[in-house]
């Protein structure tokens, strides 16, 4: 009997201190205060942090009632963390001279981290194009890898199509509209811009994707030398060209010259003939205001003159 006794293992010395119920909470996650400066972003993170209006109200109500809701990281082999969510608290905190940011730490694979990141942002109200497209990205690269391990029977005949569809689900998007955004991961930042900025209509800039890097610089320069920017059909007929290899600097200018339905009429001028009668010293932001008020006054001279002679 003494010999059986001693083989029961003994409790830790915790247990014997401790309620089952304290013991729970201990084993779970625990908020604690990480220096700002030793969190690092989540590498390639798709959601832009703006020092707009927004974040001043962010700034000032944690220098008011500090971050109420903790950020969620992950430990790095050296050392320092990984912004899981709460890119935007970290720079608030920031600009409210705070030290330090209360996180959740938690162990969690390359993927599982892209999965929280993406759900943990795009649920907000205002959401770019560039955000959802590489976002989506990142999300159904992730999926795809975890279905590789957990699913080998499966998953890796899935077309691409039906893990765009999960992601889509969650969202309220089909996954068509999915790879959609994807594709303008494909355009140059310089164009992404304006599509972000509502510049070039979103079915448009899916067709535009398809150009080369190359080609969509030409178009770059197009659009900006004639404050245009292309209609669904004229990029429909520009990615045909590019597929046929028939694209060149002057077929993207030629079409990009047609006229569009409902087109307003765009007047154009010869820079060198206009500014040959302007001010030497004249800045660039008041040319169109002294051409403007020039005008203007030689039309109120005509007037006076027409009155004169009617005299």
């Amino acid at each position: 009997m003494a010999k059986s006794l001693s083989k029961m293992p003994l409790p830790k010395l915790d247990d014997l201190f401790t309620t089952e119920e304290e013991r729970n909470i201990a084993s779970l996650e625990k908020v604690v205060d990480i220096k700002i400066t030793d969190i690092d972003d989540f590498p390639n993170h798709p959601f832009k942090v703006i020092d707009n209006e927004d974040m001043e109200k962010m700034r000032d109500s944690i220098k008011e009632n500090k971050v109420l809701v903790p950020a969620l990281v992950r430990p790095k082999p050296n050392g320092r963390y990984e912004m899981i969510s709460g890119h935007r608290r970290k720079r608030a905190s920031e600009l409210a001279n705070k030290d330090t940011l209360p996180c959740i730490v938690r162990e969690l694979t390359d993927d599982e981290a892209t999965i929280i990141m993406v759900d943990s942002n795009i649920q907000r109200e205002e959401i770019l194009p560039s955000e959802k497209a590489f976002a989506y990205k990142m999300k159904l690269e992730a999926l795809s890898h975890q279905g590789k391990r957990n699913d080998l029977t499966s998953r890796q005949a899935v077309e691409k199509l039906t893990t765009a569809d999960e992601v889509g689900k969650e969202y309220n998007e089909s996954g068509r509209q999915v790879q959609r955004y994807i594709r303008l991961t494909e355009l140059v930042p310089e164009l992404l811009d304006k599509v972000d900025n509502k510049d070039i209509a979103f079915l448009p800039a899916i067709e535009l994707s398809y150009l080369t890097k190359e080609e969509q610089y030409f178009l770059l320069d197009c659009i900006d030398y004639n404050s245009c920017t292309p209609s669904h059909a004229q990029a429909i007929k520009m990615k045909k060209l590019s597929q046929d290899g028939k694209l060149t600097e002057e077929t993207i200018d030629s079409i990009m010259s047609e006229d569009k339905p409902n087109q307003v009429p765009k007047m154009k001028f010869n820079e060198n003939r206009i500014r040959s009668v302007l001010p030497k010293n004249i800045e660039d932001k008041k040319i169109e205001d002294y051409v403007v008020n020039a005008i203007e006054f030689y039309n109120k001279h005509l007037q006076r003159q027409k009155s004169m002679d009617a005299r």
